[in-house]
């Protein structure tokens, strides 16, 4: 209701008429784009990118940022501008040109707001993969044209197994020397098992890449101007035709092998329309039996608006997705499973997980993906694991590392609080003592420990601060003092995990730091009995 008088007031101050083109569009890019969560469900996606080292993530969504308007000018990730890439804030991240921390950001397609969170792709940081997964609907799995499936796509795609995420995949870096995107497929299908198939399939490879084809849409697709930010359709090229027309018949049995709707029309070989294969490989793709593949090149500037129009055709929403909740029965004393309402008003009881922490220049900074209800400005919420209440002084939207003050979220949306004390993977609820749980985020144990020691003595108050924040920001990174050999030691995922630490105590807190590998403490004993 809302919603329309703000529409109507608008209307009367441009003096539009009722019922014209104009008021109507007014009415619902106000429905769709206002900044307090008046977005319909529909056209809300929360989507992830993830894949192996080096194979193009920060990158691709660099490109989705630069097409939905939401950044300016292009920047690389390893760039000799200086600047870097928009997702990677950190100065290390720039400086050795990978992702270390996942960084969220917002953005507008063909009237659609898309949540991205960007993650790293080193096994080192695999708890950035592991937590932004557990809270996104569903994700884009980047593969290499060259390398293919490799060790960190397997651990990626288990990880979606694990939070049962749709996705689709990318296949990047068609412009390199050796691409070939039909091994990659291949790879999937073998090493990952997973129904797959083109959607889209590239018009030459390396340096002759001219665009892609569409298969669903039956049409050729080109990518012009200075960054290809000029989309421009046409018939499929007569010497790609016999190759176009076989994938897309490999197409359609892939989707009807995992569609029952889609199956019985392919048996009784009753005509298929554009839109039928479209609502079949939807269907699929948010059941995980199917995987669509789409292709391109970031860096050239080709294929990534066919990709961002997949999210929007093939990943759901969240209405789409159900999201649990364990409520503790303190009476009956058992635990049962409540099942979230995605609906975007305020009648249900408000209910969010947190599952990130940063410390920002203003204090802790709290990721929260809000699964039920409304949270708005000023209001109280409760930890549901301490059952302290807080008051939320302040709620933002994230762009990387810029923020922008916002009045009120809404389910579905990812947004941050600030000045909250609390853990990674908390509840909040809007009512006291409700004994609800959002389920917990999977932490792997820590595989190496290394000795750690500040250069001067006069640095032990900034060293405890600084490991004191690291593990409450980084679950994956322990601490603790061994009595015997009078060491501090730190345990992670690797070698280059407990390195960027020692680098951030430097740069963030002034305090260098000297690493080794722990000491082990030698008992003597007498062994046996003598004369």
């Amino acid at each position: 209701m809302r919603v329309l008088q703000a529409g109507l007031s608008l209307a009367k101050s441009h003096l539009l008429a009722p019922g014209s083109v104009t008021l109507k569009k007014v009415l619902i890019n106000s429905c769709r784009t206002c900044s307090s969560g008046f977005y319909l469900n529909e056209s809300i996606r929360n989507i992830g990118i993830s894949a192996h080292i080096d194979s193009g993530k920060t990158t691709l969504t660099e490109r989705v940022l630069f097409y939905t308007g939401r950044i300016a000018e292009i920047h690389e990730v390893k760039g000799k501008d200086g600047v870097g890439a928009t997702m990677d804030s950190m100065e290390l991240e720039r400086q050795r040109g990978i992702t270390i921390q996942s960084a969220a950001t917002y953005t507008v397609w063909k009237d659609h707001n898309i949540n991205i969170i960007d993650t790293p792709g080193h096994v080192d940081f695999t708890i950035e993969v592991e937590r932004a997964l557990r809270v996104l609907d569903g994700a884009v799995l980047v593969l290499c044209a060259v390398g293919g499936v490799q060790c960190q796509t397997m651990t990626v795609n288990r990880q979606m197994k694990r939070y049962n995420v749709p996705f689709l995949t990318f296949i990047n870096k068609l412009d390199r020397m050796g691409a070939n995107p039909n091994r990659a497929l291949l790879q999937m299908r073998t090493k990952l098992n997973h129904n797959a198939a083109y959607v889209n399939i590239p018009m030459g490879l390396e340096g002759n890449i001219r665009g892609i084809i569409d298969l669903v849409e039956d049409r050729s697709i080109y990518f012009e101007g200075p960054f290809g930010q000029d989309i421009r359709y046409d018939e499929i090229p007569a010497d790609f035709r016999a190759e176009a027309a076989d994938r897309r018949q490999e197409l359609v049995e892939c989707v009807a092998d995992a569609d029952e709707i889609l199956g019985e029309m392919y048996l009784e070989e009753k005509p298929l329309t554009n839109s039928d294969l479209k609502a079949a490989i939807r269907r699929a793709t948010l059941q995980r039996l199917f995987t669509p593949v789409l292709v391109g090149t970031a860096l050239k500037n080709k294929g990534v608006q066919a990709l961002l129009d997949a999210v929007l055709d093939y990943m759901p929403n969240p209405t789409e997705v159900k999201n649990y909740a364990n409520f503790n029965d303190d009476v009956a004393d058992e635990t049962t499973k409540m099942e979230m309402d995605p609906t975007r008003d305020s009648t249900n009881p408000f209910v969010a997980l947190a599952f990130k922490l940063e410390a920002g220049r203003f204090g802790q900074l709290t990721y929260v993906r809000v699964y039920q209800g409304c949270l708005k400005k000023g209001e109280h919420i409760y930890n549901t694991r301490t059952n302290k209440r807080v008051r939320v002084q302040r709620l933002v939207r994230l762009h990387a590392d810029q923020m922008e003050d916002v009045d009120e979220v809404y389910a579905g949306d990812i947004s941050a609080l600030f000045g909250i004390d609390c853990a990674s993977g908390d509840t909040f609820t809007s009512k006291a003592g409700a004994n609800l749980s959002m389920e917990s985020i999977h932490v792997p144990e820590p595989v190496i420990s290394m000795s750690i020691k500040p250069n001067n003595k006069i640095d032990l108050d900034k060293f405890s601060k600084g490991m004191g924040r690291f593990t409450r920001e980084d679950p994956t990174f322990r601490v603790y003092y061994d009595a015997e050999s009078r060491e501090t030691i730190i345990s992670g995922m690797g070698e280059l995990h407990l390195e960027i630490y020692s680098q951030r105590m430097e740069r963030e807190y002034s305090c260098p730091c000297v690493m080794g590998k722990p000491k082990v403490a030698f008992r003597e004993t007498i062994s046996g009995p003598v004369q």
